[in-house]
């Protein structure tokens, strides 16, 4: 695999990355914004939690479905293309929304179209980005550009979540609007990035089936990949499940709901703090060290929840349990970007995406049937049982104890 031959300047002199990064930055705005009013408009107009979560599900559903055939077609286009169309084309189903929603004409199929819409651009979008990225920045830089790019997701999804939430009381439409114009941002910050040319020509293009499993076929003979997924899918899952665990026992104790608010927005401020101190972390933890320490924190503090009842200290318990995650995230999300091909980064995202995903929306439906199934706090304490077994297990891999540290800037 080719060198970096970008030009290495500061990553905050760096225009094409920051072009992105700030663009981005705003679409991630607006999307968490139309995420939170979307049960609430179907809410407002049927009065069925059911035809929420359908619309919810179908977001959800469209980047399952399309992340492996999507990041074939990543591997394939041209990358910045994929991402011009994707952003246009968001703008022009918000648009119907908002205009439907302004006629008081808005239906519930109207509402799943768009989010279906809506999931499908994430599922190319995401890869194109990924695949991108490495040909943005010099590989020394690389981790610290995966980190500041986690920060960036972290922010956009606290300040869009309130956004959205006091939006919405303003006007039904008025979330939708903010993610309209948002996109609308992002679309011109890529119409002026100067994307590279990629550094290898795309493989000749076969029956996508073929080469989404020859994307698979490359991930499975890569045992770091194979290992560090299987990691992500079980850290997802377990504290997905744990995460609605702890809610419906705050619930339960009477929690107010403004501090169940505050509770999960800390979340997001541990992983921005996460984020901002992972470049840091990065060079001076061993790389199992840093992977298997987000996992032994989460087993440590997990239990607490049980313990504590104050709805702001278990925000507190939260933000602290975020904060190593971006340091493993950069680790591996690093190691994988420079140990894949760039023909093949697209059906990686794609892969990952599929597999991580699937953990994350099956945590929830664990952390249910826990919850219905015996107490709170009974379903707390396995819910960390499964963290911990998680956590022994990647501390005695062998491939984690030997996994590589890449060279990065200091």
């Amino acid at each position: 695999m080719s060198r970096s031959t970008v030009e290495e300047v500061p990553l905050r002199r760096n225009r094409d990355f920051t072009l992105l990064w700030v663009g981005q930055g705003c679409a991630e705005i607006g999307f968490s914004a139309s995420m939170l009013a979307f049960p609430l408009v179907v809410l407002a107009i049927t009065g069925s939690a059911t035809a929420s979560g359908l619309v919810l599900a179908a977001d959800a559903v469209a980047q399952a479905v399309l992340a492996l055939p999507a990041g074939a077609l990543v591997d394939r286009w041209d990358r910045r293309r994929v991402m011009l169309a994707c952003e246009l084309a968001q703008v022009v189903a918000l648009a119907s929304l908002v205009a439907a929603l302004l006629l008081d004409g808005a239906s519930v199929a109207h509402l799943v179209a768009v989010a279906a819409v809506l999931g499908a651009c994430r599922a190319l979008f995401e890869p194109a980005e990924d695949a991108m990225l490495p040909s943005l920045v010099p590989e020394r830089q690389l981790a610290t550009a995966v980190a500041t790019n986690s920060a960036r997701s972290s922010i956009g999804q606290m300040s869009g979540t309130a956004l959205g939430g006091l939006l919405f009381g303003v006007a039904r439409w008025a979330p939708f609007l903010l993610d309209l114009l948002t996109h609308a941002v992002a679309f011109v910050t890529l119409l002026f990035l100067r994307a590279p040319a990629r550094r290898a020509e795309p493989a000749p293009h076969g029956r996508i089936g073929q080469e989404i499993r020859e994307g698979l076929r490359f991930l499975w003979q890569r045992r770091e990949i194979r290992v560090t997924t299987a990691c992500a899918v079980a850290l997802n899952l377990f504290f997905a499940a744990y995460y609605l665990v702890v809610v419906v026992l705050a619930a339960r104790r009477g929690t107010p709901a403004g501090e169940i608010g505050v509770m999960a927005a800390m979340l997001g401020v541990g992983g921005v703090l996460g984020a901002v101190l992972a470049p840091s972390l990065h060079r001076r933890l061993s790389p199992h060290v840093a992977i298997a320490g987000v996992f032994w924190a989460l087993a440590a503090l997990s239990p607490l929840a049980v313990l504590v009842h104050n709805g702001y200290l278990l925000g507190v318990l939260f933000a602290a349990m975020a904060l190593l995650a971006p340091t493993a995230n950069t680790t591996i999300v690093t190691h994988q970007l420079l140990l894949t091909p760039d023909e093949l980064r697209g059906r990686l995202s794609g892969s990952l995406n599929l597999a991580v995903g699937g953990a994350a929306a099956a945590g929830p439906a664990l952390g249910g049937l826990l919850a219905e199934s015996t107490t709170p706090t009974t379903a707390v304490l396995v819910s960390a049982a499964g963290m911990t077994v998680a956590a022994l297990a990647v501390t005695v891999n062998p491939t984690l104890r030997h996994y590589p540290r890449e060279e990065q800037n200091r």
